[in-house]
């Protein structure tokens, strides 16, 4: 194939910039079509596009995007402004969308509707993005979110791939869980664009990627400087600032360096005061830096303390020893830090292809202190434990994307190569008191891991109606362990062991756009989860790289011009679920397990100023090792949905009203427990002028009581006789409100 694109390749006889107007930042993904004809393409990621020669005489270029207004530029203005468009940014219409041919959109118009609608204020609310994800945090906040999706509990992150401008979020062989995604050091006003997809179907994705992906990506440029203050309910505050470094002179020459920086604290709604703290620091330098070339670099520092009230049993509660809201172990907490940089290249050939690197590094630590069993074990000093670990990760990634024609059908190669390099120390389990008393260590060594991998994504656009996507991509997976402590029960042994492993998994995706108004898609791919070292070596290197086989069958549509619907069925199989259980440092073993489902989502605008969006999620998922009656996926959602109604002016008032809802679910193999659904409903009101908002924020504006996090546990509590099995939760937010003042200056 690779061979075939460059002995075809002709170097482009119409190429093209695409800018922002208000940023002179590079524009990606805007449809280009040159009239007369039906010739078609999208810019990249330097804003670029090209065409070979057309066989008709080329009168005008049209171009459109999401959130821009659309422009049809004659020949003679495009080469008189050398070859480079500029869009004006516009509120997004729905009556203008239409439905791309460019393979693996699907989610585009959705992503790009959710960001520009919603107000986000919280990197909780930037995942509830992703149709379909849910999240619930119990541990206070402080630490990353237990992730549902597509009726998966993707614990922290172990069957979901987030990535911040492209490095990784989810961290491998955490002290805490496998695929520990904390994104909360991202501020989320730097948050430009949020792209999503779901299922293990992308060549460029691989560790993780089984129910799908979230990729963040910052602002290139402010349009403004920032200044916020928000004071809630429960003693909450946050202060944000985002400001530019260059002036208009930089603007000009596509030049911006901007900072951002933010505060919250809070005690929040439990009996137990959180006294939360988080600072969060971001910088960002994006610019043109030679003719053909951009850069840009990144640095951001994150740091959060807190206590936690952590999950406490039903009987706890209804016997009257603690309140709904009440604690167990007062001494429940953490802090954790991260510190990143972040360099890309972006380079742009002379025939128009593109040459992308990477390079990233973070510095993290973490210590967490939980109690979830309470006196089940040690019925003195009770069962808090100390999870602990201090890692540098390191990372490139680079990529080539190549484009060619072999009569009039249009290829696309992007070839890849990723490396990343984590490095722990003394990760560390033990036995605590009081936080501060370590009574037995449990599990104490460092970590290295070596992931490498290479993929190859060949794009074929037949005609304008059928496109296929096929792509296949290696992993290498080389694990060590040195084990520093000789009591551990799991392995024979102080010293180093090691292990290694490797995956080739192959993706497929055609794709039939019948107008601009209906496409289908079918996907079907292999992907896979990692397994943590301490796992695998002490199951002596068996199922490192568990496989996950999934296919979607789906489409997009507009049944009427203000009207979007996504809707697919899909089917997802694990070989196992089999993760390190770092709360007990032992390693689970559940064996295969079989989900099938259906998703639709639907985005509707019937007036300029109003939207209306839902989402519909079902997943049915069961164990394919277990008898019929024991073979239920504990916590995997059933039934899930989210909608809402949002009014948007750019000045005055504008607002929304939104919900949330997940049903009953097994919380055990049996179903014997169940894990209770919650319907809550959230409200935002905003006051916006040129330079100024002052908005209004409140979450659950019926003040119901929730369980936001629930878990089927063996525990005793103090003076108990004997442990009881039973759900044990970490409740949701009651009411709460939050006012904010932000002000807009350039």
């Amino acid at each position: 194939m690779i061979v075939s694109h460059f002995a075809f390749s002709q170097i482009p006889a119409i190429t093209g910039n695409i800018i922002d107007s208000g940023t002179n930042q590079p524009v990606e993904g805007v449809t280009v079509n040159l009239i007369p004809g039906k010739s078609l393409t999208m810019t990249n990621a330097a804003g670029n596009f090209t065409f070979t020669q057309s066989s008709l005489p080329v009168t005008a270029i049209s171009v459109s995007a999401i959130g821009y207004v659309s422009k049809t530029i004659p020949m003679l203005t495009f080469h008189q402004n050398k070859n480079m468009i500029s869009l004006e940014t516009h509120p997004i219409e729905l009556s203008t969308v239409t439905i791309s041919s460019r393979a693996g959109d699907q989610f585009k118009i959705i992503s790009k509707i959710d960001i520009a609608m919603r107000n986000v204020s919280n990197s909780q609310e930037v995942l509830r993005l992703v149709p379909g994800l849910f999240i619930g945090q119990h541990q206070g906040g402080g630490k990353a979110e237990q992730i549902f999706l597509r009726g998966f509990d993707c614990d922290h992150g172990t069957d979901i791939s987030l990535n911040s401008d492209g490095m990784p979020v989810n961290m491998v062989s955490h002290a805490h869980g496998q695929g520990f995604a904390d994104s909360h050091f991202i501020i989320p006003e730097t948050i430009g664009d949020v792209n999503f997809r779901k299922g293990p179907y992308y060549a460029e994705k691989g560790d993780f990627c089984t129910t799908g992906y979230v990729d963040f990506h910052s602002l290139n440029a402010l349009l403004e400087n920032t200044v916020k203050f928000e004071l809630g309910t429960y003693h909450t505050l946050r202060l944000l600032g985002m400001f530019n470094l260059l002036g208009e002179k930089a603007r000009a020459k596509q030049q911006s360096w901007y900072v951002a920086t933010e505060y919250r604290y809070t005690d929040s709604y439990f009996d137990n005061p959180q006294h939360f703290n988080r600072f969060n620091f971001f910088t960002k330098y994006n610019g043109r830096i030679s003719k053909n070339t951009w850069l840009s670099f990144s640095a951001s520092t994150l740091y959060s303390k807190w206590n936690a009230s952590g999950q406490i049993p039903d009987r706890a509660v209804s016997e009257g020893l603690i309140g709904f809201y009440g604690a167990l172990d007062p001494n429940e907490g953490g802090l954790t830090s991260r510190t990143n940089a972040n360099a890309q290249s972006i380079t742009t050939l002379q025939n128009g292809d593109l040459i992308k690197n990477q390079l990233y590094y973070s510095y993290y630590t973490f210590d967490l202190h939980t109690n979830f069993t309470f006196y089940l074990v040690d019925t003195v000093n009770g069962d808090e434990i100390r999870q602990k670990e201090a890692r540098n990760l390191f990372g490139y990634k680079g990529t080539y994307e190549h484009s060619s024609w072999l009569g009039d059908s249009k290829l696309t190669s992007e070839m890849g190569i990723q490396v990343r390099a984590d490095a722990t120390n003394n990760s560390e389990l033990s036995h605590t008191k009081d936080r501060y008393t370590t009574l037995q260590t449990l599990k104490l060594g460092n970590i290295t891991e070596v992931a490498a991998s290479v993929f190859l994504n060949e794009t074929f656009r037949f005609s304008d109606h059928f496109s296929m996507n096929a792509g296949l991509r290696l992993d290498q997976f080389y694990y060590k362990y040195n084990n520093k402590l000789p009591a551990d029960s799991t392995l024979h042994g102080i010293g180093i062991y090691k292990v290694n492993d490797q995956a080739l998994n192959p993706k497929l995706s055609l794709y039939y756009h019948i107008d601009n108004n209906m496409e289908f898609y079918l996907n079907l791919g292999k992907g896979f989860h990692s397994n943590d070292v301490r796992a695998v070596v002490a199951k002596n290197g068996t199922q490192i790289l568990p496989a996950a086989y999934g296919a979607d069958l789906g489409t997009d549509f507009k049944p009427v011009k203000d009207l979007f619907i996504n809707a697919a069925l899909w089917y997802i199989l694990l070989d196992q679920e089999f993760v390190y259980g770092g709360d007990g440092g032992t390693v689970d073993f559940s064996g295969k397990t079989r989900r099938v489902g259906f998703d639709f989502s639907a985005r509707y605008q019937p007036f300029p100023y109003l939207f209306i969006d839902l989402d519909l999620n079902y997943a049915h998922g069961r164990s394919l090792e277990d008898p019929k009656g024991k073979n239920f996926i504990p916590l995997a959602p059933v039934w899930t949905s989210t909608g809402g109604i949002t009014y948007s002016r750019q000045s005055g008032f504008n607002g929304s009203l939104r919900y949330r809802y997940l049903a009953d679910r097994p919380a055990n193999s049996d179903n014997s427990l169940t894990a209770s659904g919650y319907f809550v409903t959230d409200f935002v009101l905003n006051f916006t002028k040129k330079n100024y908002e002052i908005g209004l924020t409140i979450n659950n504006v019926l003040n119901t009581k929730w369980k936001e996090t629930q878990f089927d546990t063996v525990t005793r509590l103090k003076g108990e006789a004997a442990a009881v099995d039973q759900i044990c939760f970490t409740p949701g937010t009651p009411f709460a409100a939050r006012l904010g003042l932000t002000v807009f200056f350039k």
